[in-house]
């Protein structure tokens, strides 16, 4: 199949390189979802993206995209816009809401070119747009791209750290301090420290606490919040104050 035929117009790892023969690596691969209710262009992807070196991955339902990239978070998803039942946008909406999935690259795909398809699509979060018919090419090129400046910007974010107080936090190592001592932290705990402490004095909802750590629509109650928090707090010791209540608002962190 050539790698350069126009798609009709209805139609979280990497793995290391391994050497190529001639003594250099190729270029690294990365895991790809592909969500379209169209066979035929779902095999025409997958087969230029395997071509790159990729591990792609191919649904044809929201519902299934959903499933999926919650289940294994894919370093990128390609995602229709025009989908039965589930369709690409609320697809996209959804993703970027859970915090388990919310940082993914997406590419919206639609045979709708209007600007105000393109606008929504990019008001839902997503990070680049192509309108069929394209070209294979356009789309590797697209996506190269899109995941060098996403990398770039999780190495620029994991390369800085949140000081405040006694207290820093470095989110590329998963590791807290304070005072100069390590914090033995469980992953919502030092989710949650690392999000009140980006923004000391804004005071947050238990709601948006929630969203914010374990992303929207996640089955737990207002009350465990307060869990997380009473424990994060004993934690901390004598400097639990950090983390201070807003009555009939939430938490923040004192600034």
């Amino acid at each position: 199949m050539p790698a350069d035929v126009l798609v009709p117009q209805e139609a979280a790892v990497k793995h290391p390189p391994s050497k190529s023969r001639g003594g250099s690596p190729p270029p690294a691969a990365y895991r790809i979802l592909v969500v379209d209710d169209e066979d035929d262009l779902l095999e025409l992807v997958r087969y230029n993206l395997s071509k790159e070196g990729h591990e792609v991955a191919c649904v044809g339902s929201g519902e299934e995209a959903l499933k999926t990239a919650r289940r294994q978070p894919p370093d990128l998803i390609v995602l229709d816009l025009m989908l039965p039942a589930v369709d690409g946008l609320e697809v996209c909406r959804r993703l970027k809401a859970d915090a388990r999935t919310r940082e993914i690259p997406i590419i919206m795909l639609t045979a709708k070119s209007e600007e105000s398809d393109m606008v929504a699509g990019l008001d839902r979060g997503a990070d680049d747009y192509i309108a069929k018919p394209f070209s294979p090419r356009v789309l590797n090129a697209r996506i190269k791209a899109l995941l060098r400046r996403h990398d770039s910007r999780r190495q620029a974010e994991a390369e800085l750290t949140i000081d405040v107080h006694e207290l820093s936090i470095n989110p590329g190592r998963h590791e807290a301090t304070l005072a100069g001592k390590p914090l033995e932290l469980t992953y919502t705990e030092f989710a949650l420290l690392q999000f009140l402490a980006r923004r000391p004095g804004w005071a947050y909802t238990r709601t948006q606490i929630v969203d914010a750590v374990k992303g929207e629509d996640y089955p737990v109650t207002e009350r465990s919040v307060d869990v997380q928090v009473a424990g994060l707090r004993k934690k901390l010791g004598t400097h639990g104050s950090y983390i201070e209540t807003v009555r009939g608002v939430g938490y923040r962190f004192r600034a």
